[in-house]
């Protein structure tokens, strides 16, 4: 009889990720919200604060979170940093933002990054596009190529930005064999423009399709939760982001231990 083998290489952990376009807490709840309430885009609205909070309470559940449309504290937010605040009321010790775009001098936008486990370092790189404003936020938790590597990115409406910005996450990530990428893309995750990433990266198409837009009728698969071959993970389930128009997703990974580890290459 063979003996079961206990080594570090395969102890593994379990990750909960979560990946949300906040839309800077404000509350849409249908099409007739755009229009109602376009002013909470770039005023405060006494409700952010109980959204905000709502988030806080799902993103807690887990472990490294990607956030999308969070206000890095421009006046529709009251001046609070939404990821930080996040941060302080879901339990997590370490964040990071990338402020982006600016809404006429009264909001501005965020990519963040939430986390329980501390990354060995955190860059922020501009995304190309016919409009400046675009980025994507990239941690790295472990050390050597083997360490994982998480990836946080709102992608543009245009498909000429959009592809170009593809062509870069997919230079950026094509030397990291553990990824997750993960954020608003506004596409189809089996569009043709996506399979470059697919292509030159270890990031796997997903199983299926989870529509998450919009949040009160879902039609649309545009957020998406993308985990290299290395990782093999379960479809991501959606999730209401407090009042969001975008549904949250998350999903569950089986992370190697030495992936995480610091000091030691994987």
């Amino acid at each position: 009889m063979t003996a079961p083998r206990h080594t570090a290489a395969m102890a593994t952990r379990r990750l909960k990720l979560l990946s949300a376009n906040i839309q800077a807490g404000s509350s849409t709840r249908g099409y007739h919200d755009y229009v109602a309430r376009s002013w909470s885009h770039v005023l405060p609205a006494g409700n952010k604060r109980d959204n905000l909070d709502a988030i806080a309470r799902l993103a807690g559940q887990h472990d490294i979170v990607g956030l999308q449309e969070s206000d890095p504290g421009s006046l529709r937010s009251g001046f609070t940093n939404q990821t930080h605040y996040l941060a302080q009321r879901g339990g997590f010790p370490w964040w990071s933002h990338q402020p982006n775009r600016r809404v006429g001098g009264v909001a501005s936008s965020a990519n963040g990054l939430l986390s329980k486990l501390e990354p060995v370092e955190v860059h922020d790189y501009p995304l190309p596009g016919r409009v400046r404003g675009r980025g994507v936020l990239l941690a790295r938790f472990g050390e050597g190529r083997g360490g994982l590597a998480v990836a946080v990115a709102h992608l543009s409406l245009g498909a000429v930005s959009r592809r170009a910005q593809i062509g870069f996450l997919a230079e950026l990530l094509q030397d990291h064999p553990r990824a997750v990428l993960m954020g608003d893309f506004n596409c189809d995750p089996y569009c043709t423009d996506m399979q470059a990433l697919y292509r030159r990266t270890r990031l796997q198409p997903p199983p299926r399709l989870v529509p998450t837009f919009p949040s009160w009728r879902p039609q649309r698969a545009i957020d998406h939760i993308l985990v290299s071959e290395e990782l093999p993970a379960p479809p991501p389930a959606a999730f209401p982001a407090a009042h969001s128009d975008h549904l949250a997703l998350a999903v569950e990974l089986e992370v190697p231990e030495a992936a995480l580890q610091v000091g030691e290459a994987a």
